[in-house]
């Protein structure tokens, strides 16, 4: 199940931290370099983030969870998506995109990752994104920007 998150609710908040630290902490590993801001992030901060939010529930447990804006009528922009790792290959961050999809359809959307987080990297490319940009955040630490057009 996928649904709206209210981030004003702070035991749902609280979760969502946890799951954001977790999946980050991965992803950190996996690009070699901790300093991604979301990792950083504390329930304060969290809690004011003015993105929109769609988790996702397995057996009432929030498992992951999707953040995007919406800059323009024609652009989705999403600025994160998070699994809880113990509940990661199962097809929820897939599941959220789709999702994305259906609620918010935009002529562009727009999604960045660690150029070396091969698990994104490939779930975006198998969504037809393609890459647009590669911007250095550290020294040898790579971000790549995507882009899909509708």
């Amino acid at each position: 199940m996928i649904r709206p998150l209210d981030l004003t609710d702070r035991a749902l908040a609280e979760r969502l931290l946890q799951i954001q630290h977790a999946a980050y902490a991965v992803e950190a590993e996996l690009i070699g370099f901790d300093g991604i801001p979301p990792l950083q992030e504390d329930l304060a901060g969290l809690m004011a983030s003015k993105e929109h939010w769609l988790g996702r529930y397995e057996d009432e447990q929030l498992v992951g969870a999707v953040a995007y804006e919406l800059p323009d009528a024609d652009t989705v922009e999403i600025s994160r998506l998070i699994v809880d790792p113990a509940y990661a290959r199962r097809g929820h961050g897939k599941a959220l995109l789709d999702h994305l999809d259906q609620l918010e359809p935009r002529r562009f959307s727009l999604v960045s990752t660690g150029t070396a987080n091969g698990p994104a990297v490939t779930l975006y490319t198998s969504r037809g994104y393609t890459p647009t940009d590669r911007l250095e955040i550290a020294p040898g630490v790579y971000l790549t920007q995507f882009s899909r057009a509708s």
